[in-house]
């Protein structure tokens, strides 16, 4: 296997890592309506949820970081922006991971602050806030970050046939939906564990899984990288 086919095997493998971890990410005791007062009895979930975002990082930034020397080949600015994309992704997946344990500590609070009677409400709010905010850096800023490399990704891909083309085309629509539903979310038009919202990041999942699988079995199109270095 030569440098160019295994860069690309990796690069997929890194792609259902990253959606593994992704899964395992959700701390779904914060879904919960009275996850304040849940939170405590469940701190190993919290854990594990922000270990497994953290290995996100590696995976999603990986990725980019083993295709990129033959992305550069063919465009190197757009290359350079997918690559720039994917480093602020991961700069908001650590905002995630960080805001993860303060739960942990809000919900000792509330649950001293109800034993006592005084200031949950107070809490209350601010654990409204804290969550708001945590979905708005996962499912809007992430997403979109993501989304516009990826854009990128995909032109590059496209105009140099590396994958085949409608591969390509689906990557264009499966980013424009992603962030499609994440501009619901930050109109407050869906919220992200609802019917509406995994229906429309369906498609981009499944394109995921589709191209992960496409780099590890078959890589980049072999002529294609012939011409190129020619």
């Amino acid at each position: 296997m030569n440098t160019s086919r295994r860069a690309t095997a990796i690069a997929g493998a890194l792609v259902m890592v990253g959606m593994i971890a992704g899964a395992l990410s959700i701390v779904p005791a914060l879904e919960e309506p009275h996850y304040l007062t849940l939170i405590s009895a469940h701190e190993g979930q919290v854990i594990a949820g922000a270990f497994f975002q953290s290995i996100m990082i590696p995976a999603y930034v990986g990725f980019a970081l083993y295709l990129y020397p033959t992305l550069r080949k063919e465009n190197e600015a757009l290359s350079l922006g997918f690559l720039g994309f994917r480093l602020i992704a991961a700069t908001f997946h650590l905002v995630g991971v960080i805001l993860l344990p303060l739960f942990l500590v809000l919900g000792q609070e509330f649950a001293q602050a109800q034993a006592s009677a005084s200031g949950a409400a107070h809490l209350g709010v601010l654990g409204e806030v804290l969550r708001t905010g945590r979905d708005l850096v996962n499912h809007v800023a992430l997403i979109i970050s993501l989304g516009l490399g990826d854009l990128l990704l995909f032109s590059v891909l496209y105009r140099s046939r590396l994958v085949p083309r409608w591969l390509s085309v689906w990557g264009f629509l499966g980013a424009g939906l992603a962030m499609s539903a994440s501009f619901l979310v930050l109109f407050g038009l869906t919220d992200v564990v609802t019917p509406l919202y995994l229906a429309i990041n369906a498609p981009p999942a499944l394109h995921s899984v589709v191209l992960a699988l496409w780099l590890i079995a078959r890589g980049f199109e072999t002529r294609t990288l012939t011409t190129s270095a020619g």
